[in-house]
């Protein structure tokens, strides 16, 4: 163990990527109250000095797991187009795929209700978030008569609500969020659900920017 725990860190990047998705996986698994650093430490195949070396603590250890999150995040969202036919399939696929966020969060609401780590930073994203939908309302991709907040929340909600509630999920639909079935008539729900949100013909595009 000690000769690969020093091979790994002649490469910090490595490192630092390792325990990151260790912690993702530990923080899913137990949420950031019942998460252990000494168990992310032996997923990670690094020593706890090591971790400590890298990210301090166990907060900043989360935090950064957030970040790193977020920015990956933040970047599918920019490479996508704006139209919600693309972007709701687009995000449901890939909640699918990353039930270990999914989870986070979960946890994050029962063990701290409102409060969160980083929430600073979080507000930014959230607001480029918000800032992302303002513009697809001036270029006419999603209609003018939703204010941001709510559309943010509605589109979430179609995107993340079965992957979060999978008992909930098989109880209404009779199979599980995991079948390739559900998940592909889930895609083609969301696409087809996406004229929903798109402007009504004729619409003018009017909106106030929150100051």
């Amino acid at each position: 163990m000690r000769a690969k725990t020093q091979r790994l860190t002649r490469d910090p990047d490595r490192t630092r990527g390792r325990i990151l998705s260790a912690a993702l996986k530990e923080f899913a698994a137990h949420g950031f109250a019942g998460a252990r650093v000494d168990a992310i430490a032996r997923r990670a195949a690094v020593n706890k000095r090591m971790l400590y070396h890298y990210f301090g603590d166990k907060e900043d250890l989360f935090r950064a797991v957030l970040r790193r999150k977020i920015a990956e995040r933040q970047a599918w969202a920019e490479s996508l187009s704006g139209d919600p036919a693309e972007s709701l399939p687009f995000w449901f696929e890939a909640t699918c795929k990353d039930m270990d966020w999914v989870r986070l969060l979960k946890w994050e609401a029962l063990q701290g209700g409102e409060k969160v780590i980083d929430e600073t930073k979080r507000r930014a994203a959230a607001q480029q978030a918000l800032n992302r939908l303002r513009r697809q309302q001036v270029r006419g991709q999603i209609s003018t008569e939703f204010d941001p907040r709510h559309l943010m929340l509605a589109m979430r909600s179609l995107t993340m609500f079965p992957v979060a509630f999978p008992q909930l999920t098989r109880l209404i639909m009779g199979c599980s969020v995991f079948d390739p079935k559900f998940q592909k008539e889930r895609s083609a729900f969301l696409k087809k659900f996406a004229a929903a949100f798109q402007p009504a013909a004729g619409q003018a595009v009017k909106i106030k920017f929150k100051r």
